[in-house]
């Protein structure tokens, strides 16, 4: 039994794909071509399909005709194996179109190619090489863009292509994805690129698929006509998907898309769908209170005591994330109807916890799963009505009885985020069963270990080894056993209720204190002021001295001077002196 490749998070680097032109291929590769009246362009593009180096008979296309008001035809240059369907009826735009040629998809691999796109003579031997080495790679190829006026004919293009001459059929415009290749330059070729990023440059203009992971999560979402690349990108990476850029896959896009010609309106359109769709695109979900399609973490809670659940669904509801849904699990189908005694009833608690949420929104009260959060993948998705399973990026499962602080999950899934780990264990209890466990899972990490686990291997063994494993204090974490009585006959204060009330005591000590200080200051400023006043007059009253000093002198010098003048003239009698 061959052993499927271990890629640790996005670091495709373990892997070494063949040279072009160096290896022997042998998977089966179908592409579809989603088109709405784009013959000329298409034509070219099929012309190009029918020069590839892939070998012809492992390679079929698949042109869908999504509606165009003059019905799509083939061109004399196509591919062996081409057929033209048309999308069928019920919907439409590029999902819808692609969803149908999936459908008629018999390829072990299937490439999208728009119908604007002139891939070069190796573009789907290069993607598909990659595909040869792992079966969870989802390959994305690299666009030049051309505003060529005028375009060649389709022999030309086979010409072109099949003399390696396919660089010089269009001017390349200036214009790229810098974005996407920003972020692929900036994370060593996405190979360091988080998980949560990663998916960002899925752009489906040239992609290619395992058919079997692309038909697991079921496929493209249909009731989008628009974003459909960004959600599928999404899905992939819940279902374990690594991202492979290969800037050998190259191709020429004619004309530029709409995201360069009118990125304001495109985006405008997009934002809500995405927002519902997308937990990662947190800036779009910072309206307070809202829910979402997607939740951002799905929190399981078991069936217990009604005390015990309640307290541990009321933590979670009150989380500083708004966007938590929560699933009670327990044997609810087995609730009957029938006479009973009310205080008696076996399954008393049962029936408190579905009447305490069956009318929750936010709530589900859902059949146990046949899997245990230590040891397999955690439950099957839910699909809804017209798309796709829902699939949240992360799952928390909480012990009845245990409550989370209001910030802490918040805290984890950002704990867990800064090291694109794959789960937190958080260790609440020690018992005479075991330890008490609290775990917060990243979904794509669950995928990507059941896609590589083999037969009789631990789970979380795996897990550890593709995204990493970490325990933690849950205690520290801000988890907490109920209060004894539940729910408290007084409800607590909130926390931050409690911590607002203890800075407004703060406040109003440190506004006392203020004006205590301005009090004092005053008074300085008073002493300060009088003291200046007195030693002014000091200073007054000191040169007045002086100045009599100086009188004094002089006239006690004129006096003395008199007395000798005096006595040197005999004029003066002793008695004088």
């Amino acid at each position: 039994m061959t052993l499927i490749p271990r890629i640790r998070r996005q670091d495709f680097g373990v892997l070494t794909p063949p040279p072009l032109g160096g290896w022997t291929p042998a998977l089966t590769v179908t592409v579809v071509i989603p088109a709405h009246d784009r013959q000329r362009t298409l034509d070219l593009t099929l012309a190009a399909l029918s020069a590839q180096t892939y070998p012809a008979e492992l390679m079929d296309v698949v042109v869908v005709d999504d509606g165009s008001p003059e019905p799509l035809r083939l061109p004399e240059a196509v591919p062996d194996g081409t057929k033209l369907i048309s999308s069928p009826p019920g919907g439409w735009g590029r999902a819808w179109a692609l969803q149908a040629g999936l459908d008629a998809a018999s390829g072990e691999v299937v490439m999208v190619l728009d119908a604007d796109m002139v891939p070069h003579r190796t573009h789907v031997e290069a993607q598909l090489r990659w595909h040869h080495l792992a079966p969870y790679l989802v390959v994305l190829g690299w666009i030049d863009f051309t505003s060529a006026e005028r375009l060649p004919e389709p022999e030309e293009v086979r010409a072109a292509l099949r003399a390696g001459e396919e660089e010089a059929l269009f001017p390349l415009s200036p214009e790229r994805h810098d974005w996407a290749e920003k972020i692929i330059h900036d994370h060593d070729g996405l190979r360091a690129a988080p998980s949560s990023l990663a998916t960002r440059i899925h752009v489906g203009a040239t992609a290619s698929y395992p058919a079997g992971l692309l038909r697991s999560i079921g496929g493209l979402d249909t009731s989008l006509v628009l974003a459909e690349d960004t959600e599928l990108g999404y899905r992939l990476t819940q279902a374990g998907a690594v991202f492979v850029p290969d800037p050998q896959a190259r191709a020429w896009h004619v004309g530029l898309p709409t995201a360069m010609r009118d990125f304001a309106a495109l985006k405008r359109y997009n934002d809500p769908y995405v927002a519902d769709r997308v937990p990662y695109r947190r800036y779009l979900r910072a309206d307070p209170g809202r829910q979402w399609l997607v939740p951002y973490v799905d929190a399981y809670v078991p069936a217990g005591t009604y005390e015990d659940v309640r307290a541990s669904v009321d933590g979670l509801l009150g989380a500083s994330l708004p966007d938590v849904r929560v699933t009670v699990e327990g044997p609810w189908t087995s609730l009957g109807g029938g006479r009973r005694s009310p205080l008696r009833d076996p399954d008393l608690d049962l029936r408190l916890i579905e009447a305490q949420f069956a009318h929750d929104p936010r709530v589900r009260l859902a059949p146990p799963p046949a899997w245990s959060a230590a040891a397999d993948a955690g439950p099957a998705p839910e699909a809804v009505q017209g798309s796709p399973p829902v699939v949240p990026p992360f799952r928390l499962l909480v012990p009845p009885g245990w409550v989370p602080s209001h910030d802490a999950v918040e805290r984890l899934v950002q704990r867990l985020e800064e090291s694109d780990g794959g789960a937190l264990c958080l260790a609440l209890d020690e018992t005479e069963d075991g330890v008490v466990v609290a775990r917060l899972e990243r979904t794509a990490a669950l995928s990507r270990a059941a896609l590589v686990a083999g037969p009789g291997e631990r789970l979380d063994d795996v897990l550890d080894e593709v995204f990493g494993l970490e325990w933690l204090d849950g205690r520290a974490w801000g988890f907490a056993r109920r209060p004894a009585v539940y729910p408290p006959r007084r409800r607590p204060v909130p926390e931050h209720v409690v911590q607002l009330a203890q800075r407004d005591k703060e406040i109003v000590l440190l506004r006392k204190r203020a004006a205590a200080l301005r009090t004092e200051l005053a008074e300085q400023r008073r002493l300060a002021g009088k003291a200046t006043r007195d030693a002014a007059r000091w200073r007054q009253k000191a040169e007045e001295w002086r100045r009599k000093a100086v009188a004094l002198s002089r006239s006690r010098e004129r006096t003395v001077l008199r007395r000798a003048v005096r006595r040197v003239r005999g004029l003066t009698s002793p008695a004088d002196t």
